[in-house]
Parts: structure tokens; sequence; C-alpha cells
């Protein structure tokens, strides 16, 4: 297979991962460590497809140059889409994605941000490598029998949910689509959105992100929780109303904050600024901030996810190239991906 595949926003990582999986697949993959966006769409000319991630920008500029240069697939190697305008493409460009990675890997992610601001392993790092092994402010908190909040019961959530059981916390769920045979199954039961702020210790988020749940986290959603809640973020940053955040950081409603993600994360996450000033004053805000720990979008990062992604990407084209079924298409009907077969390549 010689299809010819423009490779956007390459990391070395996704080199690695990818070369290694293309062995099986044999496509002629260019790497560019650009985004893909209006300046750069130039660079796909000559190719078949087009490999993207979460900070490329696939507007209608973006498309119709795809178009151009005769394009057909978009292949997002990544669960989310929400940088893609759909108008645009409909019915002219297919859209396929990776639904599910390693839901085991963002989950334990979250996990590891709970921990590490319980127990202040952060500042205890810093301490003991410069000689201070005092425990003054490192107090935490048993997780044992504490309520442990979880919105969306996809696969990272489930995921969560066994874990956190393992740890003999008491735990809630919400979704808007509730499973009650799995809730029986795991020991757990969905509740309101009201009961889970109002009984939850922690509060970790999994769902995506759509007009209904942005800035699901609000002042007013703040207050319905308990004093000092941990909020924990490895979904999307718009989730969280940010100034509203900071705000009850400052009065102490909220207690820890745990985000993988930021509201406008695509200048700095993935990126090395360490030699620049951030001039987001918002993430710069945050960062001021002992009990808030921000990692950069890297809940997904394990060798097994990165793996995975590769996989299935590359066996999205794959399907493309042959002319079947794209079991991972985004539908422009359904608005997700599409388990009805009679919605084939959507156009």
């Amino acid at each position: 297979m010689d299809n010819k595949i423009a490779f956007f926003d390459a990391k070395p990582y996704d080199r690695k991962s990818f070369d290694v999986v293309n062995r099986n697949f044999g496509f002629d993959i260019t790497y560019f460590d650009a985004h893909l966006n209006r300046d750069t769409a130039e660079l796909s000319a000559g190719s078949d497809a087009v490999c993207t991630f979460v900070n490329d920008v696939i507007d209608k500029p973006v498309i119709d140059h795809l178009v151009e240069h005769n394009i057909r697939i978009l292949a997002l190697r990544s669960a989310g889409y929400n940088n893609v305008d759909f108008k645009a493409a409909y019915g002219c460009l297919h859209v396929v994605r990776v639904p599910a990675y390693s839901p085991q890997a963002v989950a334990e992610h979250a996990v590891a941000l709970m921990l590490s601001l319980n127990r202040k392993i952060h500042k205890a790092y810093s301490r003991t490598r410069d000689g201070n092994f005092s425990l003054n402010g490192l107090l935490g908190f048993d997780m044992f029998g504490k309520t442990a909040g979880i919105i969306g019961t996809g696969k990272i959530g489930r995921c969560l949910v066994s874990i956190l059981k393992g740890f003999g916390m008491n735990v809630l769920v919400y979704d808007p689509y509730p499973d009650s045979t799995y809730a029986t199954a795991a020991g757990m039961r969905y509740v309101s959105l009201n009961e889970l702020y109002q009984e939850s210790d922690i509060i970790s988020l999994h769902c995506p992100l759509t007009p209904q749940t942005e800035h699901m986290i609000n002042k007013t959603s703040i207050s319905r929780m308990k004093d000092n809640v941990m909020i924990i973020n490895t979904s999307r940053g718009k989730l969280i109303d940010t100034a509203a955040l900071i705000d009850e950081l400052k009065s102490g409603k909220i207690g820890f904050a745990g985000l993988d993600v930021y509201e406008e994360e695509s200048e700095y996450f993935f990126e090395d600024r360490s030699a620049e000033l951030i001039t987001d004053d918002v993430l710069a805000r945050l960062l001021t901030f002992p009990n808030v720990l921000i990692t950069s979008h890297q809940g997904f990062f394990t060798a097994e996810a990165l793996h995975n992604i590769a996989e299935t990407t590359l066996n999205n084209l794959k399907e493309f190239f042959n002319g079947g079924y794209l079991r991972n298409e985004i539908c422009y009907q359904c608005g997700k991906t599409c388990l009805k077969k009679q919605h084939k390549r959507c156009f």
C-alpha cells in the first residue's frame, strides 16, 4: 500500500509509534512538525490523506484546501473532534477518529492527580530534593471511606469506578444515559448532578464537550459542592469555567484542582515554552496556586495508548482506501461514531 499520508503536529513519540505500526500497513507517511491550519494546508499537496491531532485547526478554509488537492479523508488520531468544522466537511471529506485508545491510561492519570494533590507528592518531591524533610504542610486524608463523584460512565469513567472502589471509596456516578445493569454489577449508584455535587469529596469529569456540558462546573454548580472539594478534569478544558474555578480556589471553597486539560490549552500544551513568558494571564494565575496541579494533556500518554492510536488510525485509513465500511467515521447525521451501517460512509 503506497498511499501518501500528510501527518501534522508530529512529535518524536508520534513518529516512533507510527513507524513501528506502519510496518504492517506500508503507507508513505510524511511527517510535519507544524500544526495544520490555513498557513500550512499547502503542505498536504500530493497526499491522499491527512492525519491530525487535537490542536490542529480544521476549519472551512483548510477543508476547502484539502478538497482542492483531492484529499477525501481526514484521520484524527484522537477521540475528540471539536476542532473540525463538520458543516464545511459535509459531503466532501470523511472524518475518522480513534474512539478509544486506552481508557485505563486516562483513569489511572486521574487517580495520580488525586493522590498527588491529597498527599502533596509534588511538594514533597521538591522539598526533599532541596534537603528539606519536614512534614509540615504535607498533611493528607484517607481516601478510604470518602465519596467520589464521577461524571460520565463511558469506558474511562468505568475504569475509574473500578480503581476507586478498590480504594474502599463510596462511588456516585452521573450520566444522562444511566446503565442500571452496570451500576448493580459495579456496586454503585447513579444519582442526579445535584446529589453528586452535594455528596462528593472528590469530583472527576469524564464526559464529552457538548453545548450541554460546556462550563458545567461553574459558580452555581460549585456553590452546591462540599467545602474543600477536590475537582479533577482529564476530559475537556471547557467543561470548567476557569474564571469561576479561580474565584472559588481563592475563597477556599475548592480545596484542590487537578487539571490535565485547560480551556485555552492549544497555545501551550504539547509544546516547550520554558524559555518564554506565559502571556495567558488565566493559566499563569492557576500555576500560582499551591493546591492546583496541572499536567499537559498527558492522561493518554502511555506506550500502550500510543500503539493503539497508531494501529486504529492506520486501520481507519486502510478501510477507506480499500473501499470498506468506515467503522470509526464520525457520522454527519449522528454527530458521533456511527454504528448504523445504513450510514455507510455517511455520504
